[in-house]
């Protein structure tokens, strides 16, 4: 059997697509990360949801992003035939978004109330992670423009299914307490 490790990875770097060599704290690699942990957030989320339309909307995303991810991965100055964000991407989040949200929010929800929705806003805070992983690389490589959209769009899709399981499952929005008494 082939071994799936290469020790390459031994000394602290890895290899971007087109022969880069960079440290693995890279920003690069830091972006990339925090899409991966996202991807598998998602799949965390897929598991414990039932909703059809919501499933085939987060299987999605998950294929994007592989696309995101190949987007990423490629070293700075190369121009390589691999997949790319495109507009289109962005503009079929929104679709789902429109179709999926369950209304405007007005106000503030805790995260929770159910295993789905939890699951959901914890995907939901990892996309924004890797939005600002992905707005933190931007400031010093190119990047594709609908990279960071898309990235933005999968946070507010998440959050919008979030919303939508509480409302379907008929669970009550619990909205924070801003108390402005110390506690005891």
């Amino acid at each position: 059997m082939a071994k799936i490790y290469t020790r390459r990875g031994d000394s602290g770097e890895t290899d971007l697509i087109g022969g880069t060599r960079v440290p693995k704290d890279d920003l690069r690699i830091a972006a990339l990360g925090e899409v991966d942990e996202l991807n598998a957030a998602i799949g965390l989320a897929m598991a414990v949801i039932e909703d059809r339309d919501i499933t085939a909307a987060l299987h999605r995303v998950q294929n994007d992003l592989f696309t995101v991810g190949a987007d990423l991965s490629v070293a700075p100055g190369k121009e390589l035939k691999l997949p790319k964000v495109t507009e289109g991407h962005v503009k079929a989040l929104e679709r789902d978004i429109e179709k999926l949200s369950p209304g405007a929010a007005s106000e503030f929800v805790l995260p929770g109330g159910s295993m789905q929705v939890a699951c959901l806003q914890l995907a939901r805070a990892i996309a924004r992670r890797a939005e600002r992983a992905a707005v933190a690389l931007s400031r010093h490589q190119e990047l594709s423009k609908h990279v960071l959209e898309y990235l933005n769009r999968v946070s507010t899709l998440l959050y919008v299914l979030a919303l939508n399981v509480k409302k379907s499952t008929g669970l009550t929005e619990e909205h924070p307490k801003y108390d402005s008494q110390e506690r005891k």
